[in-house]
């Protein structure tokens, strides 16, 4: 399975010749608007940052091998009155499970804790404002213990929406053993595989 980082959150997830983007987006400062082409793409939720779908050419191809698993949770801290709603999308295929948080909110439920064991990866907003903030969002990780960790929705110079935080704040709260899980930390454009 390869992952693929278009910067902000949205990733390409690819598996058998067949590819699924996640959050395309628009008007976010310092990118330009997707333009990528893929057999399927998922929203965590509606917002201009991660429902650009106009922005992904839909392509015909093999069947999907994937099993899309969706989470239902919140893009705030209170139930949703804030910011609405939200999808973690799980994807398996090849024998691996990886996470895609979308703009997570909220510290995860017991239930929600118990779904998202045994990940290969997640991708995890980690810099506040509008989603977990750093702190939340290693409590997270140690709560369901991914194999990988690429993080995501965070401010890079002149990239990136200007109220977050940086990767560097989440990176300096992880014990060395878990920095050595991450992948794709500012890799715009590069793939990894799991």
């Amino acid at each position: 399975m390869k992952i693929t980082y278009h910067g902000h959150a949205c990733f390409t997830v690819e598996s058998g010749g067949y590819s699924i983007v996640l959050d395309p987006y628009k008007g976010v400062r310092g990118y330009s608007d997707v333009d990528l082409t893929a057999n399927e793409v998922l929203c965590s939720h509606g917002h201009f940052d991660h429902a650009y779908t106009d922005g992904v050419k839909i392509l015909k191809g093999p069947e999907s091998p994937f099993e899309i698993k969706k989470i239902d949770c919140f893009h705030d801290n209170e139930g949703g009155a804030k910011r609405g709603t939200n999808i973690i999308h799980v994807l398996s295929a090849e024998g691996k499970r990886v996470a895609h948080f979308g703009d997570l909110g909220h510290m995860l439920s017991e239930q929600q804790a118990e779904q998202l064991k045994d990940l290969d990866c997640i991708m995890i907003p980690v810099c506040g404002f509008f989603t977990i903030d750093a702190p939340a969002a290693v409590e997270v990780i140690r709560k369901i213990e991914p194999k990988m960790i690429i993080p995501m929705h965070y401010k890079d110079g002149d990239k990136g929406l200007e109220m977050v935080g940086t990767v560097e704040q989440f990176i300096d709260l992880l014990a060395e053993d878990e920095k050595k899980k991450l992948l794709l930390v500012k890799g715009y454009e590069e793939t990894a595989e799991i």
